[in-house]
């Protein structure tokens, strides 16, 4: 073997979420995995088949298609083939972000063949733009995908609540409280589990809680696995099982409007798993998640089922458990391909009370934003409108969360974009740093007033016991004291005024407190 040959193959072992944790352990790790993003991955057939009139078989049909098909496409994304998959722990399911438009393509006279059709060709043309997108690695520094990566969690915040509440806001039971209480059992089984001395127990904090919760569910006769028993227990997906595809224009436009905003969340969840398993993610590896992405979400309408994305949920079970295996990622695919051939199984995972989900993903989805907010601290705010960025950023990823009806009344195409928080905050982010960090033209130094924000400095008359002012990561250069993030402290007199001083003797032996 050649010496760069070994040196590529020593670098790739050296990645974190190349680490192989052995069958049983990944296939355990995976199954947390799946039940974390069960319920969401079922909600789009439920909510599509029924507006398309679709009987309990027929939809049946579609939930066995989606899990088949969001196994394969993980297994794609997190092992990955030439030109397909980042090779990184992301977990592939159908996107919520197009079915609004799935539900106006129906509601306008077309038939789940149309939704197919333009879901097909949509997806055909992401595959073409992937690597035109991936270029946009440059413009995602830390003030942009530290937005981002909060606006995932933040925005996740209403999906845990409404799980906890019991996720059927037309159920007469819905938020009882019995169902919170039963969601904050779960959450409080989490933190226990968390706070074991056992590494092993705290990984599997979120599946040892789903667990439990379920079977204190199943006690109080809460959770009900009746519906078991129905239906058949193996089913092959059956391409093209409602027909050959149909193409409409109108369809086709809408639905490629929804892959970019997909493409754009992919692009944000990689980067964010990135972040939290501290590996390296360049535009090529970007290009290649995108591809996985485009390529699973065009074979899936042939297998009966939508576009598909990386499920932000699943990043925040990345971080809590420290887990950044993409095998384990890809055991969890295996899982989904066995439950989308084997319909009995998904209905017993299915079974699993909603509040309970609901308990986990308040930990799932706040870790999500608590990485975000942690990429954020690394941002320098001293300087030009990176605060300014930071907080219009946030605030339009936030407005679909606390007002949903806010963009009814702009053009269909205006809303698709917008009506995603985590779209919202992406575009906002990257045009904001655009305009004030990539075209400098007209820039002032502080030309935000927000920039003046108390700052770390020293006073003049604390040199003599510097010692006691040090913090971690503090290093003299050139007699004058730095922080750990490379930026001077500055030293100040009693007046407030910064004088430019020297703090200890330099290495040329010239006075350590003289005043220049």
């Amino acid at each position: 073997m050649s010496k760069s040959r070994a040196a590529t193959k020593d670098t790739r072992a050296a990645r974190p979420e190349d680490e192989n944790l052995g069958i049983g352990r990944s296939l355990t790790f995976g199954l947390q995995h799946v039940l974390t993003m069960y319920g969401g991955i079922i909600a789009v057939p439920l909510i599509v088949g029924g507006a398309a009139g679709m009987d309990a078989t027929e939809i049946g049909l579609l939930i066995a298609s989606c899990l088949f098909i969001g196994g394969l496409a993980t297994i794609l994304q997190s092992w990955g083939l030439p030109y397909f998959g980042s090779q990184l722990p992301l977990v592939q399911g159908v996107s919520f972000a197009g079915v609004a438009t799935m539900l106006a393509i129906l509601q306008d006279g077309g038939d789940i063949r149309a939704v197919f059709g333009a879901v097909l060709v949509a997806s055909l043309i992401g595959l073409v733009l992937a690597p035109f997108f991936s270029k946009v690695i440059r413009f995602f520094p830390p003030v942009v995908t530290g937005v981002v990566i909060t606006t995932i969690g933040l925005t996740l915040m209403p999906v845990a609540a409404n799980w906890a509440m019991g996720g059927n806001a037309q159920a007469e039971d819905y938020g009882s409280l019995g169902n919170i209480g039963l969601a904050a059992l779960t959450l409080l089984l989490v933190l226990v589990f968390s706070k074991v001395g056992s590494a092993a127990l705290s990984r599997l904090s979120i599946l040892l809680a789903i667990v439990a919760g379920t079977v204190v569910a199943a006690v109080l006769g809460v959770a009900d696995f009746s519906a078991v028993p129905d239906g058949p227990v193996v089913a092959i997906p059956e391409p093209f099982a409602f027909g050959l595809p149909t193409f409409g224009i109108a369809a086709i436009i809408s639905m490629t409007i929804v892959v970019l905003v997909t493409m754009t969340e992919t692009t944000a969840d990689i980067l964010a798993v990135g972040e939290i398993a501290d590996t390296k993610v360049d535009s090529r590896r970007i290009a290649d998640g995108l591809r996985a992405d485009m390529l699973s979400s065009a074979v899936a309408p042939v297998f009966n089922s939508f576009t598909q994305t990386a499920f932000a949920q699943n990043v925040g079970l990345v971080a809590i458990t420290g887990v950044r295996s993409r095998f384990v990622v890809a055991a969890g695919g295996l899982i989904m391909l066995v439950l989308g051939l084997l319909p009995v199984l998904g209905r017993v995972v299915a079974a699993v009370p909603t509040p309970v989900l609901g308990g986990a993903g308040i930990v799932l989805f706040g870790t999500v934003a608590a990485s975000g907010i942690r990429t954020l601290a690394r941002v320098d705010y001293d300087k030009g409108m990176n605060l300014v960025i930071v907080a219009v950023s946030l605030s339009f990823g936030l407005i679909p969360v606390v007002a949903p009806t806010f963009y009814d009344a702009f053009p269909s195409w205006f809303g698709i974009i917008f009506h995603s928080g985590i779209s919202s905050a992406a575009v906002m982010a990257v045009l904001l740093n655009l305009v004030f960090n990539e075209v400098r033209a007209g820039n002032r130094e502080n030309a935000s007033v927000f920039a003046k924000a108390p700052v770390r400095a020293l006073r003049y008359e604390s040199i003599e016991h510097l010692q006691e002012h040090l913090q971690e990561g503090d290093t003299i250069k050139g007699g004058r004291l730095v922080d750990g993030d490379g930026n001077p402290v500055p030293v100040v007199t009693a007046a407030g005024e910064i004088i430019d001083t020297r703090v200890c003797k330099s290495p040329d032996g010239s006075s350590g407190s003289s005043a220049h």
